[in-house]
């Protein structure tokens, strides 16, 4: 698990406030995004709904801005019989900007939890 999937993005004016400063709540939907990066071509089985945020911990350290180049970071820390342990790093410049620790949870199509399926386990690890 200590493969790390790599996600470039580049900061735009429509994720800054009124100071160029990137908002924090996109942090968030940028990580998402990275996440789906990192899944793609993992499929769920029909039915499923597959992973969902359970619990989201940010660190910010350093302000992304306007037209900053950055990666985000993510690797898989834990893989259980239900859930997921990620951490994800927003780097810019060697410098590590912000640092999310997110568990997700595997659901199945009736919205409760459900284990992770053999298959999607042994590609996660």
């Amino acid at each position: 698990m200590n493969k790390i999937h790599k996600f470039k993005f580049s900061v735009a004016y429509a994720d800054t406030d009124a100071g160029g400063i990137m908002y924090h709540g996109r942090y968030i939907e940028i990580a998402e995004r990275a996440r789906m990066d990192m899944m793609r071509g993992i499929n769920m089985p029909d039915g499923d709904m597959g992973f969902v945020v359970k619990k989201l911990d940010i660190k910010y350290m350093t302000p992304l801005k306007l037209a900053d180049d950055f990666v985000l970071e993510t690797r898989i820390t834990g893989v259980g019989a239900v859930s997921m342990e990620l951490e994800q790093k927003f780097v810019h410049d060697d410098v590590i900007c912000a640092i999310m620790h997110i568990t997700v949870a595997y659901i199945g199509a009736d919205m409760k939890l459900k284990a992770v399926p053999d298959d999607i386990t042994a590609r996660l690890k």
